[in-house]
């Protein structure tokens, strides 16, 4: 074993030697030096390991270590090679980036990429708002005095916190205390946040009174937060505070109340058929004094996090020092923008490609699965069938109802389905279904126009090699 291990370690060219030959050099003028350097490395890197764990037990010829190259290289440095094809039903996947943007947000950003007005006032020349476009447009979409914008929604929470409640007690039902993904939970953002968290109620039961009991004498409560549990539900006996209730309880007692809505709905789903989430709008009518929320769930922008509600907590919010740290770039803001444009002209049901997505009609569904079941069943080994699922919304919104969906469930004689749906990922671009009962899962609800030819022309790539 040592012996043909050594061998097989021989069997590696040097980096230098790979250069020199035709084949590095035709990579290296397509690529660039640097850029076929690295990937050799790390390829070269792999394959020891391999040799060395026993995964590879035979040399690797020329061509194949070209192409193993080539690719790596492609996917380092064409755009196409970071293009994903969503057909996993999760309309807003998390890792696949969440809401694809509009046309208009991807222009915007293209312009933004250049000198752009970002602090300067067109008419005086002086510096000004970096976010005062977007805030403008959310005062007209949704009402709120000001508003501002930092990186994410948990940034948005922790900014709020420290500043309105570092060192006080915030008063949060033991309900909402919720995690999002990556393992981040909102405890751990009150602490960062030097608030202190003061827990009332239940899991699942939470009364008013259980706050009233928790707002201690001598300053010493900085807020009530309300959190919206979007990622997932309680059902039965089961009960909260509206918004609207500790708003009033917050008035008693002179307390803020932030409202963290998370996905951040600007408009009603039910049109849909699925159940609304929070407005923002509502909240606001509410009372509630300051309000966040995330601008790549629902609102379909670039990641970022809103926060809005009284000018005067804003305007203490964009003075605290973390207001820097968070804040975004100017790409971002120039994507949001163009964003909350198609809301305020009621175009975003054709133009964001999430609400698009939302409203395709069944019918044509079933119409694009059996023409791409057809094609899929003419390449050797592979069956193909349609049948009826679910689509979900994703991302931490409406976690437990589904839309009506067609799917294509592919299974092949001799790879097994999770070979298969690593073969779709691989390619360029990568094509993302779901694993269900040992078959891989194309859902054609989150298909986008012109991907089913795609993944029809990717699946022959996976089944030929």
């Amino acid at each position: 074993m040592a012996d043909s291990n050594a061998a097989l370690l021989r069997s590696l060219p040097a980096v230098g030697e790979f250069l020199s030959s035709l084949a590095g050099r035709e990579l290296c003028k397509a690529f660039g030096e640097g850029v076929i350097k690295r990937e050799l490395r790390q390829t070269l890197d792999d394959l020891r390991h391999d040799i060395r764990t026993g995964k590879m037990t035979e040399p690797w010829p020329l061509d194949r270590l070209t192409s193993e190259v080539t690719l790596r290289a492609r996917r380092l440095t064409q755009p196409q090679a970071r293009q994903a094809i969503n057909a996993t039903g999760i309309l807003l996947h998390t890792g696949l980036g969440r809401a694809p943007m509009c046309d208009a947000a991807i222009e915007a950003i293209r312009v933004a990429a250049g000198y752009t007005p970002l602090q300067a006032s067109l008419e005086s020349g002086d510096r000004s708002l970096r976010e005062a476009r977007v805030e403008q447009l959310l005062q007209e979409l949704i009402g709120c005095e000001a508003a501002t914008v930092v990186n994410n929604n948990a940034a948005a929470t922790m900014l709020i916190l420290n500043t309105l409640a570092a060192g006080k007690e915030v008063i949060i039902s033991r309900g909402q205390l919720i995690e999002i993904g990556g393992s981040f939970r909102m405890t751990d953002v009150m602490a960062q946040s030097n608030a202190i968290l003061r827990e009332v109620g239940t899991t699942n039961r939470t009364h008013l009174r259980d706050y009233q009991a928790a707002i201690g004498g001598g300053g010493q409560t900085g807020a009530l937060i309300h959190v919206h549990t979007s990622n997932y539900r309680v059902r039965g006996f089961a009960s909260t505070p509206s918004v609207d209730e500790l708003v009033a309880l917050g008035r008693k007692h002179e307390l803020p109340v932030i409202d963290d809505l998370g996905s951040g709905a600007i408009v009603p789903l039910s049109p849909w058929g699925i159940s609304d989430e929070p407005l923002v709008k509502d909240s606001l009518a509410a009372g509630s004094d300051v309000i966040c929320f995330s601008g790549d769930k629902l609102i379909c922008g670039p990641q970022a996090g809103i926060i809005c509600g009284r000018k005067t907590i804003i305007e203490r919010i964009r003075k605290n020092p973390y207001a820097r740290m968070f804040r975004v770039c100017k790409l971002t803001l120039a994507g949001l923008e163009a964003t909350l444009l198609e809301f305020i002209n009621n175009t975003y049901r054709e133009n964001i490609p999430f609400y698009r997505m939302l409203s395709r009609d069944i019918t044509a569904l079933d119409q694009e699965a059996r023409t791409l079941a057809v094609a899929l069943a003419k390449i050797d080994g592979l069956s193909a069938e349609v049948a009826a699922d679910l689509a979900y919304v994703g991302s931490g919104s409406i976690p437990d109802e589904g839309l009506p969906t067609r799917v294509v469930r592919l299974r092949h004689g001799s790879i097994p389905a999770g070979e298969l749906a690593r073969g779709f990922r691989m390619g360029i671009p990568s094509v993302f279904g779901r694993l269900a009962d040992r078959e891989l899962v194309i859902d054609l609800r989150t298909l986008r126009e012109g991907e089913v030819a795609q993944v029809a022309a990717a699946a022959i790539q996976v089944c030929s090699e």
